[in-house]
This record gives structure tokens, sequence and C-alpha cells, in this order.
């Protein structure tokens, strides 16, 4: 049973607080960093770098507390994810560059590689005697009940740099996306802005590793993408459009969740990413399912009608050719004029 609670209420609880900001800023950002690779038909990507962070959080514990630093810090939890992440990345492309493996098959190997060994050591950590190895798991679905506000502060300058740097490209991002070949004429070399492009996305997925969970994050990065899509053509309303609804979605899942009790924000909010997407796809102006279904029917309609009128107009033509030729064929033929020969063929005048 749904217990539903002022949002004014819960806002006085330190816990409520920083669960709907950090839902709220991760998918404003991932939302926006989504939008460069479903531009791009790399959304299978983001998989990619969900599942293999989980091999680069695990790592990054260890070797931070065997060091003797902070292996629970969020800062090193990232920056093991995205170097992870990025090597996956990096072999899947490897492969598909000196092979004759697609593209999905190299992302499906790498993911089972890096998500497999990932699970492997995963166990082996939990059967260490590391200290506060407890509740590592928890990183691979999230739980935003856990997230802090040094959390947070991790999670709004990942994502601002992020933004930022997108800003800062954007001309040479957005050419190198639609069209590559002019901006390898134009100076703007597509080996250099790719990489930097998946590394933002790599950032913008893995900093919602805490509160989300490394498997949800591809609903994180895609869904508000695919749904801003339907409303606009440009790519900067696109990616607007993209971080609100993230942000919404990730707003309204924190605060459904805890009025359901004991449920996982994440799932929720990916279900409201879900409905944002469903009705954007049906009530969007220009790309919706009803409005091309209708402009489909209008198509339709006005062929039929133009081949009806082209199978009618020779039809019509030859009829009237025809009648024409039997009213000349009856009329008589008129009388010469006093003084001027009849011509041949004409009856003879009678003598």
């Amino acid at each position: 049973m749904i217990d539903f609670i002022s949002p004014l209420e819960l806002w006085g609880t330190y816990i409520f607080r920083t669960m709907l900001i950090g839902t709220t800023l991760i998918g404003v950002f991932s939302g926006v960093a989504g939008c460069l690779l479903y531009l791009r038909r790399q959304s299978l990507v983001s998989d990619v770098i969900g599942h293999s962070s989980i091999l680069g959080v695990v790592a990054a514990f260890t070797v931070a507390t065997l060091l003797g630093a902070d292996g629970r810090s969020m800062v090193i939890l990232v920056l093991g994810a995205s170097a992870a992440a990025m090597c996956a990345v990096v072999l899947t492309n490897i492969i598909v560059a000196h092979s004759k493996v697609k593209p999905d098959a190299a992302m499906a190997i790498c993911l089972s590689l890096f998500y497999g060994g990932g699970m492997v050591c995963l166990r082996l950590l939990t059967h260490s005697h590391l200290p506060n190895r407890g509740g590592i798991d928890s990183y691979m679905f999230g739980n935003a009940a856990n997230v802090r506000a040094g959390d947070l502060v991790t999670i709004a300058v990942f994502g601002l740099l992020t933004v930022a740097v997108i800003l800062a490209f954007f001309k040479e991002i957005k050419l190198v996306t639609f069209d590559p070949v002019t901006a390898q004429l134009q100076g703007f070399s597509p080996r250099v802005l790719t990489p930097l492009m998946l590394v933002l996305v790599t950032i913008a997925i893995v900093i919602g590793i805490k509160g989300v969970g490394l498997i949800l994050m591809v609903a994180f990065a895609i869904m508000p993408a695919a749904a801003a899509r339907q409303w606009t053509h440009r790519m900067s309303s696109m990616m607007v459009l993209a971080g609100i609804f993230g942000g919404l979605a990730g707003a309204a899942g924190a605060y459904l969740s805890v009025c359901l009790g004991k449920v996982p924000t994440g799932p929720v909010v990916v279900i409201h990413l879900f409905v944002i997407f469903a009705l954007s796809l049906l009530a969007a102006p220009r790309r919706s399912i009803v409005v091309v279904a209708l402009r489909q029917r209008r198509l339709r309609e006005d062929l039929v009608a133009r081949a009806r009128a082209a199978t009618a107009a020779p039809v019509t033509g030859t009829v009237t050719a025809t009648a024409a030729v039997q009213k000349s064929a009856t009329t008589p033929a008129p009388a010469a004029p006093a003084g001027v020969a009849a011509p041949a063929g004409s009856e003879r005048s009678e003598r």
C-alpha cells in the first residue's frame, strides 16, 4: 500500500534530502551525456560501461585499502570504475578494428569478460579479511539511502565537469557526430573527439554507481535521450530535455520509493523514465506514433486520390476524341459558293 507523505515533511529528513538530490543530479548528468551515445547509435556502449565498471570498483577498493586509503571513497571508486569501463570500450574497438567480428558481438564479448571477472573478484573480496569490505556488492544495484553529502559533492563536481567539457567542445562534438568527414576536413579529428566523448559518457554513468547501481545506469543514459529525441530535432534542445527528463524521473522515483516503503530507488526511477519515454512516444507533436500514423494515412489517401485522377484522365480524353470524330462524319459538308467549283469528292450539281 502506498503511504503518501508530504514532500515538505520528508525534506526535513537528512536521508531523503541526500537521496532526492543525488538521484536528481544523476538523472540530469547521465541524461545529457547519454545523448552522445544515442545520436551516434551506440546505446549498447552504455551497457558495456555499466557492467564492466564492477571490476574497476572492486579493484579500486582493494588497491586503496591495501595502501591504507579509504577504499569506500566515492572519488576512488569513480576513478576505478571509469578506468575499467574505458579498458572495456578500448578492447571492443580493438577487436572490431583488427578482426571480422561485428561491433555488437565485440561488445557482448567484452561485457561478459569484464562482468564475469568483476563478479569473481567481488566473490573473493567478500571472503577476504580486508576491512570495510561489507556492502561493496550494493554497488551492483545501488542504494540511494546510502548517499551522503560528500558523495553529492563528488557527483556534482564530476557531473558539472562533464557538462562543461561538452559545452566547451559542443560545436566540434556536433560536427563529428553528424558529419565526421567534414569535421576531418575542418581539422577536428574524430580520433581525438571520439575518445573524449567516451570518457565523458563513462564519467556520467559511473557517478551513479552508489545511488542507482551499475546495472540500471544504462536506463539513465539512454531513456532520457530517447524520450527527448521525440520532441526535437536539434542536438542542443535534445540535451536540455534529456537532462530535464532525467532529473524529473530521479526526483519522482526517490519520492515514490519512500512512499512505497522498502522499495529500491533505482528500479522506481527506471519505471518513471519508461513512463516519460512512453508518453513522448505517443504524444510528441512531430515524431510520436499517433502523429506518424496520421501522417502516413494522409499520404496514402493523397496517393490513392492522385492515382484515381491519373487513371480517369486518359479515358475521358479518348471518349471526347471519339465523339468529335463521329460528329464530324455525320455533319454534311457546307455548300460551295457560287462560281466556285465543288471540291473533288463532293456531290455533282444537277445539270
